[in-house]
């Protein structure tokens, strides 16, 4: 009977125990510490300081360039004797972003930088003529008075500017070109030159809207 007592005590004690063991919480793991990687967390338009250095972020208008002759660079690695191009334009590519053209990004009758960010360059490295007019060498700026029925093509040498503004005191040609909408859509805006029989045309298109400035160019 007494040997029967101390089993069942030591029963007890043992599922005291036990149950002790369960209700007590477990120790937590410890957290290890994670260094945030900046670019990983930081939106790609947002700018990053890493290291003490600030990185600017990725610009959702991608800056271009179009020359002309059409890919020149190439031929200027190609060829032993290539001399200089005729035109260079760079500038900003905007994209439509489910926008319609004329309702929520452009305003008929305002000027607007054809492009985005800094000012669309234009630079011709050979005498030009525009609508009759000469255009000497050198770089100039563009923007653009889109109008219902036409654009109106400004050359300003107003250079290395932000756009948003156009001092038009420094306007040196102005051009008018005819434009047509219901051609295929064209998320991103886009400014190209096609060689034509006197030069070449530069072609600006954007949504359904396609615009040619006919430039020609000395021989």
């Amino acid at each position: 009977m007494k040997g029967l007592k101390l089993f069942a005590i030591f029963f007890v004690c043992i599922a005291f125990f036990i149950g002790a063991c369960k209700d007590k919480p477990s120790a937590a793991k410890p957290v290890p510490e994670i260094k945030s990687d900046t670019q990983a967390r930081m939106p790609l338009d947002s700018p990053q300081r890493i290291n003490n250095i600030v990185y600017p972020g990725v610009d959702v208008s991608p800056m271009d360039m179009s020359y002309f002759p059409v890919d020149y660079p190439k031929i200027k690695i190609a060829s032993a004797s290539p001399g200089l191009p005729m035109a260079r334009l760079i500038y900003s590519r905007p994209h439509l972003e489910h926008r319609k053209l004329f309702e929520g990004i452009l305003k008929y009758e305002q000027p607007w930088r054809l492009g985005a960010n800094e000012s669309t360059e234009i630079q011709f490295f050979q005498p030009a003529t525009i609508q009759g007019n000469n255009i000497a060498p050198g770089r100039y700026i563009m923007y653009c008075i889109p109008h219902p029925d036409k654009w109106t093509i400004v050359f300003n040498n107003n250079v290395d500017t932000w756009g948003l503004k156009q001092d038009s005191t420094k306007d040196v040609k102005r051009f008018e070109i005819p434009v047509k909408d219901g051609n295929p859509t064209l998320q991103y805006f886009t400014m190209i030159f096609e060689k034509t029989d006197t030069g070449a045309d530069l072609i600006i298109a954007w949504e359904n809207y396609v615009g040619r400035l006919p430039i020609a160019f000395q021989k």
